[in-house]
């Protein structure tokens, strides 16, 4: 049923979707704006009582009010992109990481110019048993490291580049495997590699992305550290 309030607004020009009684709907309603609200002043000013007229100090009451909310949401629309710009990540801003060594998630390295790989491992719990074995590009085993009982949180390991029988195992790459066990329970681990950045992907919306040799693109929030 029409009430006359909404015949008011449809007077106005101006269309109201949704439950016109005062309990909580689900159906989206149309928010009045500031040019549905100047008309609404102007049919009250239309259509008061020539007797009992509109008092000035309400009327300029709820002109300040409007006026504060309407700056209030002007103003959050504004930090809400100063955010967004402040929390992204620009193409210069990643084109700093080109050149540089970063330590992030992932199985694939490539020696250092001495040899061998340095890595991390991060442990969501604690582990009565930690291993980390180096793989060839064909999968076959270069060096088992036994860390033993290891805490929850960041493990680093530092191969020095020659296999389990003391031979050069050369450039790579190579394949990095963590295993990790609880009193028998498997623990979740992610193995952390160094490697070069050497280019970087502007994409048409997001961040920038960086090409890591070994890894391939990756989110410049997933680097843990810059070398």
């Amino acid at each position: 049923m029409t009430s006359a309030f909404d015949t008011t607004l449809a007077n106005l020009g101006i269309n109201r979707t949704g439950s016109t009684t005062p309990t909580v709907s689900s159906a989206t309603s149309q928010t009045l704006g500031q040019a549905d609200f100047l008309k609404l002043m102007t049919a009250q000013l239309q259509n008061q009582d020539p007797f009992n007229p509109v008092d000035n100090t309400q009327m300029v009451a709820q002109m300040a009010q409007f006026s504060s909310l309407s700056g209030i949401t002007e103003m959050s629309t504004t930090l809400k992109a100063i955010a967004a710009k402040l929390t992204g990540t620009s193409t210069s801003d990643a084109m700093s990481y080109v050149g540089k060594t970063v330590l992030t998630e992932g199985d694939t390295a490539y020696a250092r110019t001495t040899g061998g790989i340095a890595g991390a491992v991060e442990l969501d719990d604690n582990a009565t048993d930690m291993k980390v074995t180096i793989q060839d590009a064909n999968g076959a085993t270069l060096r088992t490291m036994n860390f033993g009982q290891t805490a929850k949180g960041t493990a680093q390991f530092d191969w020095d580049g020659t296999t389990d029988s003391g031979a050069a195992a050369g450039n790579g790459p190579f394949k990095v495997i963590v295993t990790a066990t609880n009193g028998g329970k498997a623990v979740t681990t992610r193995p952390l590699v160094w490697a070069p950045v050497t280019s970087v992907t502007d994409v048409s919306s997001g961040s920038p992305k960086l090409n890591v040799a070994g890894l391939g693109a990756i989110d410049i929030s997933a680097v843990r550290e810059v070398g």
